[in-house]
C-alpha cells in the first residue's frame, strides 16, 4: 500500500488522495482499495488536519466520510468547508461522500451536498470494500469527461495557442 508522508514528492503523474475518515475500518479499507487502483493516499486526523492537507497538495481524489469526527452531519465541518469553498478552488478534485443516509451513486444527493458521489457505506459492506475502486474510477472518469473541453482550453491558455 503506498501512504505518503510530508516529505514525499508528488510528482505530475502521481494520483494523490486525502481521505477524512474517522472509522478505522472503513479508512484501512479505503486506504487499501486507492492504492490498489495508484492513488497516493493521505488521512487527515480530524477537520485542521484536512485543510492544512487540502490547501497543501492538489489533491485529484478526495473521500470524506458523512461523520468525519463528528457525532452529526451538521458538525463534520470539513464537509462545510468544501461546500463552501469557491468551485476554481474545487475543480481540480473528484470528492466523493461516504454515509449510511444515502443511495450510491445518487446524483440528486451528491448535488445536495456539492460532492461528485454518493457512496451508501451500508452498500458498500454488502458487495466488499473492493467495490469502492471501481465506483471511483467511474466517478473519476465521468468527471474527467465533463471537464474535458475546460481542461483542453486552459492546457491551451497556459501554452499561449488560444
Amino acid at each position: 500500500m503506498t501512504m505518503i508522508n510530508e516529505a514525499e514528492f508528488i510528482g505530475l503523474n502521481d494520483k494523490p488522495a486525502l481521505l477524512a475518515i474517522s472509522a478505522p475500518e472503513w479508512l484501512d479499507a479505503a486506504k487499501g482499495v486507492l492504492a490498489e487502483i495508484g492513488y497516493k493516499v493521505h488521512a487527515a486526523s480530524n477537520h485542521d488536519d484536512f485543510i492544512v492537507r487540502f490547501g497543501r497538495i492538489q489533491y485529484q481524489l478526495v473521500l470524506i466520510e458523512e461523520l468525519f469526527a463528528a457525532n452529526s452531519p451538521e458538525e463534520n465541518y470539513t464537509l462545510r468547508y468544501l461546500q463552501r469553498m469557491p468551485m476554481a478552488q474545487r475543480r481540480h478534485a473528484v470528492f466523493i461522500l461516504l454515509g449510511n443516509s444515502f443511495s450510491t451513486l445518487n446524483t440528486l444527493q451528491a448535488f445536495q451536498h456539492s460532492v461528485h458521489a454518493v457512496v451508501n457505506r451500508d452498500e458498500m459492506a454488502l458487495l466488499g470494500a473492493s467495490i469502492l475502486g471501481p465506483i471511483v474510477q467511474r466517478v473519476v472518469a465521468d468527471n474527467d469527461l465533463f471537464l474535458h473541453v475546460l481542461r483542453d482550453t486552459q492546457r491551451q491558455l497556459l501554452q499561449g495557442r488560444a
